[in-house]
């Protein structure tokens, strides 16, 4: 994890508006008055995300507050299971948590759309500026609002597959039962393969023991970082989708509740470090990928021709029907199309 220093560094709008709170008159807390939030997380502690994004986060918080809010951090399945998250939030029974909106399709019709539509995007920079710029993480904010859940991107990527055996065929692909969530989980059964939903702490045995043929779970380093590539030691490109992947959730009373100096550092610290976490991400998963291949006999493949044009044309009848979710997904789809029209991806 990257030292608070180089943090502190490298991020200063946080710091610069605890001190405007504090100079236009806010009331912080007395210096002895510590607020402590539990947060559940969606990953495992041995997920890179854990250390990088999730205590990166409570270090941060904790020095910029002077020790006045205190993240208390709970791993994967420890408090609730990963479907649990979210409704525990909304109904204030723990105050913050973080997750994946491919959890919450059910509550969320643009949930899918920030998970990432596959066929979408194909650089990293275009799903940030579909988000940040276009404002789509504003609708998807607005949904979650309406549970009293405050809704933030934690970072933008890839998601990338590995397998136990080469895919060299659209029959190979048929033949693969895979972990999957979200979109990805319909996607992945709709081109062929046999997806299902594993929660992470049991995606490792899942493809030990062969109940599943490959997985994902992020890209290079999600996989790395679960000792993914010591059961299934192929890394397959191109990626499946770029989107939103993890969410940071928080109780929307239990936000407006903080004194105001320490709800700006948090919301800051939450929004610097999308900016920071999302082009880290993207370097480290190549630092990542050259040393999986060096070290540990990692083959990066590519899916055969004939697999990319089926999730070609399951993706084009995926986007029609999250537009079909609610008129807000409407609205989002088609300023996705917009996007990549502009873009020159599409007519």
């Amino acid at each position: 994890m990257l030292s608070l220093n180089k943090m502190s560094g490298r991020i200063s709008v946080a710091a610069m508006g605890a001190l405007l709170a504090t100079a236009v008159g806010l009331s912080p807390l007395s210096a002895d008055e510590v607020i402590t939030w539990r947060v559940q997380s969606h990953w495992p502690s041995a997920s890179s995300s854990y250390g990088d994004s999730l205590e990166l986060l409570r270090d941060t918080v904790d020095e910029r507050t002077d020790g006045r809010l205190k993240l208390e951090l709970h791993p994967a399945g420890s408090l609730f299971s990963f479907g649990e998250i979210f409704s525990a939030v909304s109904r204030g029974v723990i105050p913050m948590g973080t997750i994946s909106p491919a959890y919450e399709m059910d509550r969320l019709s643009t949930a899918g759309i920030a998970f990432g539509l596959p066929g979408a995007f194909q650089e990293t920079w275009e799903a940030v500026y579909f988000f940040k710029h276009m404002g789509f993480e504003d609708m998807i904010r607005e949904e979650a609002a309406e549970y009293d859940v405050f809704y933030a991107t934690e970072k933008v990527y890839p998601t990338e597959m590995v397998a136990k055996e080469p895919i060299e065929s659209l029959a190979d692909f048929r033949g693969l039962n895979i972990r999957s969530s979200g979109t990805l989980q319909t996607f992945l059964t709709e081109t062929g393969a046999a997806a299902s939903m594993i929660p992470g702490e049991e995606l490792y045995s899942a493809l030990q023991t062969g109940i599943v043929d490959g997985a994902h779970w992020g890209a290079v380093q999600g996989a790395q970082s679960m000792s993914l590539y010591e059961v299934a030691r192929y890394h397959v490109r191109p990626p499946l989708n770029i989107g939103g992947i993890d969410a940071w959730v928080i109780n929307q009373e239990a936000l407006d509740d903080l004194p105001d100096d320490i709800r700006t550092v948090l919301l800051d610290a939450i929004e610097e470090q999308f900016w920071w976490r999302t082009t880290e991400y993207m370097y480290q998963e190549q630092v990542a990928l050259a040393q999986a291949m060096a070290e540990e006999g990692v083959e990066l493949i590519n899916l055969p021709d004939d697999v990319q044009a089926r999730m070609v044309e399951v993706g084009e009848k995926m986007w029609e029907e999250q537009a079909r979710e609610s008129e807000r997904a409407a609205e989002a789809i088609d300023m996705l199309r917009e996007l990549l029209a502009d873009l020159g991806y599409i007519d």
